[in-house]
């Protein structure tokens, strides 16, 4: 627990004050343990001494020597300019210049010997610095500092924040708990907590700094892998689940249902799927695959196993649209099966819901589809076997420890068409075992992405007209339902009425959205997928499983408004046949980040490639949202650019755990009461709780 000193108001910390208070509650620093934790985001080494001969033009370098000029002046335009000279022993000189600020060369002398330190330019004859970094050298060894680099506001000087920072670590550093176990602390020759503070703020050398800060990353990653560790772990050891077997029989029973056959990657999942579910431990796996790679094959697969076993199965999908899509593909396939199925979302009717309820109470329902209706309070399964959650990132972490009242510890499946970042993989679906699909289907086509000018609209209208009268459907996507005050972009509605009426207007065109209800949703979907519609405008309803294999074109307007992510999902609704769909993209682009992503969208089809592209260019936080996941802000770590720091975390908190399942042992006290403290609730710890 933060002691008294640590939760002080910083304010009331020497040489702080009400005026300075009120300046770091801008930057979130309300108590003296926010200002200690305040980390400089990077450091200038001023110990980076260079020869006055060997500088280098706008690198960062410290030249000492003695000041054999000091001058000012007022320039043409009004500025008045500050001048001091230093020369080393051979001669060489550098000149340091400060704009309107005259009290720079007060302090200094002729004679004296400093260091200056900043980026050198070569002017007219010799090297010149704007604004160094001024030190006094009062002997011969040069006294030079690594200067740490802080978020600020106007108004707070560095140097300010750097006394009130030190006042702070006098009062309050000793009082920080050491969440690092010893063994993991010294395997890794990091600090003790408190002089690792001292070291990220005062360091001696720059190499010092920066060891100190990576403690405090490790430390921050460390507490959040040993948490899914923890987790995962008491799942398996703790829970007992129903032994799932497939025998011979069983699994030619189920491959004889699908009309193609699995390809290789479908294979190996489905061989690590089998593996799981014929043990007593609870299968927690996470199956990413690419966009049309078949994951829904898999769980088909994984179900029927588990209907074959007595015990009922539950698929739950994030939106009306997506559970209607994967009720038509699991009636198309068990179309002669005796299996039991219902779909249950919230557009049943009360009479279709009350019979559903009974039926999966009873155990006369086998298989049951839907959205998140199927973990409302009063839904109780007989004997449930398998859960699988389609698309879990849009679901959340927090929604997992829900899942379990839906029967006695189930085995677990969740799957996504979203490829995932390494380093998504390894937080926030750190707790699950993970099995890919990239190898697409045979005779699937990848889809041809091009980036268009506003003025080939016409000329991609034309060509959607051609391919249309072939009998060819369509699709273009809008980021908004209806027209906006505050965004100047083109909504689905307006964009409807405008291309039925317009260029367009010898075809069937339909309209869908978030907004329309349920059975109107289903409607519009149906007449598309029957082919009483040539060309759907709609919105992002249609990201993710929507699977009309004649529709072979798209349109995404705003395509600069979506990332990476999105975008692939979005162009995964074509080339779902043999025939190679078309994606064009139409954007206002005024940004280098937009820019970045749309060539990286045209010219990268893999999905696993364009996710880590989408996490650099985004950030993780952006990719999923990582707060939906109840994982929150990390304070100090990076996942991409710290990744090898997070793998390292995440291999020690696995023989950690592995060692002491709920960290009870002393050593590992302090460890455990990070780990609540931080996600006890969030990732449901009772096992350690």
């Amino acid at each position: 627990m933060p002691t008294p000193n640590l939760l002080q108001a910083v304010q009331f910390l020497k040489g702080v004050g009400p005026g300075r208070g009120e300046l770091l509650a801008k930057i979130g620093i309300q108590t003296v343990g926010d200002l200690i934790f305040h980390f400089p985001r990077s450091y200038d080494d001023l110990t980076n001494v260079q020869g006055i001969d060997s500088l280098q033009a706008g690198v960062l370098q410290t030249v000492q020597g003695e000041v054999v000029e000091i001058d000012g002046e007022h320039l043409a335009d009004g500025r008045r300019v500050a001048k001091a000279v230093i020369a080393d022993a051979k001669g060489k000189c550098v000149a340091g210049i400060w704009f309107n600020m005259m009290t720079a060369v007060n302090k200094l002398k002729y004679g004296q010997k400093v260091a200056f330190s900043g980026k050198p330019k070569w002017y007219r004859d010799h090297w010149q610095m704007s604004h160094p970094r001024v030190q006094i050298l009062t002997d011969d060894e040069a006294k030079l500092e690594v200067v740490p680099i802080y978020p600020l506001t106007e108004g707070l000087r560095p140097e300010h924040l750097r006394d009130m920072i030190r006042a702070g670590l006098d009062k309050a550093a000793a009082d920080v708990a050491e969440a690092l176990p010893d063994a993991a602390r010294l395997k890794h020759e990091y600090p003790p907590v408190a002089q690792g503070l001292w070291q990220v703020h005062f360091p001696e050398t720059l190499s010092q700094g920066q060891h100190a800060k990576k403690r405090f990353i490790y430390e921050e990653f460390l507490v959040l892998q040993a948490a899914l560790a923890v987790r995962r772990r008491s799942v398996r050891d703790r829970q007992l689940a129903p032994r799932l077997a497939t025998t011979p029989a069983v699994n030619e029973r189920i491959r004889r249902l699908f009309p193609f056959a699995l390809t290789g990657d479908q294979d190996r999942a489905i061989a690590t799927v089998v593996k799981d579910l014929a043990s007593d431990r609870p299968m927690q796996r996470l199956l990413q695959a690419d966009v049309g790679a078949g994951k829904t094959a898999v769980a088909i697969y994984a179900m029927l196993v588990t209907v074959a076993n007595k015990h009922q199965t539950v698929m739950m999908a994030p939106t009306e649209v997506l559970a209607q899509q994967h009720w038509r593909t699991f009636n198309q396939y068990l179309a002669q099966s005796r299996v039991r199925r219902a779909l249950l979302t919230g557009s049943v009717s009360p009479s279709e819901r009350a019979q559903t309820l009974a039926g999966i109470r009873s155990g006369e329902i086998d298989l049951v589809i839907g959205t998140q209706a199927i973990i409302a309070d009063n839904v109780e399964f007989a004997k449930l076997g398998l859960v699988v959650i389609d698309e879990q990132h849009k679901f959340g972490v927090n929604q997992r420890a829900r899942i379990k009242k839906l029967g006695i510890d189930p085995h677990y499946l969740v799957m996504t068409a979203t490829p995932i970042p390494r380093t998504i993989a390894l937080s926030v679906f750190g707790d699950l075992d993970t099995s890919t699909i990239k190898q697409l289907p045979p005779g699937r086509q990848r889809v041809v992405t091009r980036w268009n000018a506003e003025a080939q609209r016409d000329k991609v209208y034309q060509r959607f007209a051609e391919e249309m009268k072939k009998g060819r459907q369509a699709y273009i996507v809008c980021p908004l339902v209806e027209e906006s005050d505050a965004l100047d972009l083109t909504a689905a509605t307006e964009h409807y009425d405008i291309l039925r009426t317009g260029p367009l207007k010898e075809f069937r065109v339909g309209l869908l959205h978030g907004r329309l209800p349920d059975d109107e949703k289903q409607r519009v979907m149906n007449e598309f997928r029957e082919r009483k519609l040539d060309l759907l405008v709609t919105t992002l309803v249609i990201e993710v499983g929507v699977d009309v294999p004649n529709a072979t074109l798209l349109i995404i307007e705003h395509a600069d408004r979506f990332g990476l992510s999105q975008l692939h999902q979005l162009r995964g609704r074509v080339s779902r046949g043999t025939v190679a769909g078309e994606c064009y993209l139409f954007a206002g682009v005024t940004t280098d980040d937009a820019r970045e992503r749309l060539r990286s969208i045209c010219r990268i089809s893999d999905g696993f490639t364009l996710a880590e592209e989408d996490a650099r260019l985004r950030g993780l936080g952006e990719f999923f949202g990582t707060r939906q996941h109840g994982l929150g802000d990390l304070r100090f770590g990076d996942l991409i650019a710290d990744f090898a720091l997070l793998d390292q975390a995440r291999q020690d908190a696995i023989e950690i755990v592995g060692n002491d399942a709920g960290l009870k042992k002393p050593e590992h006290a302090a460890l455990r009461q990070a780990v609540l403290a931080r996600y006890g609730q969030s990732l449901d710890l009772a096992a350690i709780g």
